[in-house]
């Protein structure tokens, strides 16, 4: 399977019309038309369908989409990592899985100094939740994967940064209690709450909770705090996240009060173990380890 043929599907994919994508490619439509056929029969599945206005991808094309997607990110890394190893310098990009943490905030103060001193060094982020982030790191995709909490790592080699994020509730500032100074699993019974796919499935909620977790009343589930606070501002619930990936100052109309008992969420960089990482990853974990003396 040539990656010339993947990266056309990628293209008609993307833009939902086999015509724009040979625009864009800048080869005839029905050169392109053909590419994908002969794609389709090597696969040996349908993978679009032609309608009024464009294509649309059958359930084995959004599969196909999603892994040649990681085909060509692989092949672009491995790319990467091969044009930095001259012996003379060090260049390259560092490839970081984070889910939604404050605490990215420490990695980019790493990153900062560390390109200070190799201005060759660029860095990816991609963001995902602890899901995401693991298998990316598995397939090889990332360097290093940012968990926040308990994760099970043992299939990693890992440290933990000196950071810790704070669980809370975020609520719209009329609510009752935006007054608190703190909420108590108690202050959730009854309320319609919001909660992030980390805080529901992760221990320490749990066991902060002090009850079963299906006696709450959890109206939404999210992967993106940011658009979970925008349904918090229309009146859907309490939103429990972790401190400081949601603007509740100024005008925002949101509050955020600590859980109490104090729940902190610890920090952990991860990487496959025995991974043959690049010099620019390599400078960068180096690096990170090294600022844990400085702070």
């Amino acid at each position: 399977m040539e990656l010339r043929l993947l990266k056309y599907f990628l293209e008609a994919a993307n833009e939902l019309s086999v015509t724009r994508a040979a625009k864009r490619l800048h080869i005839p439509q029905p050169s392109l038309s053909k590419q994908l056929g002969i794609l389709e029969h090597e696969v040996g599945r349908k993978l679009y369908v032609r309608e009024n206005y464009g294509i649309r991808l059958t359930n084995d094309g959004i599969l196909f989409r999603k892994r040649a997607q990681e085909i060509i990110d692989l092949e672009e890394k491995t790319l990467a990592e091969l044009a930095g190893t001259d012996q003379n310098t060090i260049t390259g990009t560092v490839y970081i899985g984070a889910g939604e943490t404050a605490g990215v905030s420490y990695i980019g103060r790493v990153l900062r100094e560390l390109r200070r001193e190799y201005s060759g060094i660029n860095y990816r982020m991609i963001s995902g939740d602890f899901e995401d982030v693991a298998e990316k790191l598995g397939k090889g995709l990332i360097d290093f994967g940012l968990f926040v909490g308990k994760a099970n790592l043992s299939d990693y080699d890992h440290i933990s940064l000196p950071y810790a994020d704070r669980w809370g509730a975020i609520v719209r500032d009329d609510d009752e209690l935006a007054e608190r100074e703190s909420v108590s699993p108690d202050d959730l019974r009854g309320r319609e709450l919001l909660f992030s796919h980390q805080a529901h499935t992760h221990g320490e909620f749990s066991e902060w909770l002090g009850f079963r977790s299906d006696e709450l009343n959890i109206t939404g589930t999210h992967n993106l705090a940011y658009n979970a606070s925008i349904m918090v501002r229309e009146g859907l619930g309490i939103l429990i996240t972790i401190e400081g990936i949601v603007n509740t100052g100024g005008k925002s109309g949101l509050k955020f009060i600590p859980l109490e008992p104090e729940i902190k969420a610890g920090l952990v960089l991860a990487w496959k173990k025995d991974a043959i990482l690049s010099k620019a990853a390599q400078k960068f974990r180096q690096n990170l380890k090294a600022s844990f003396s400085e702070s």
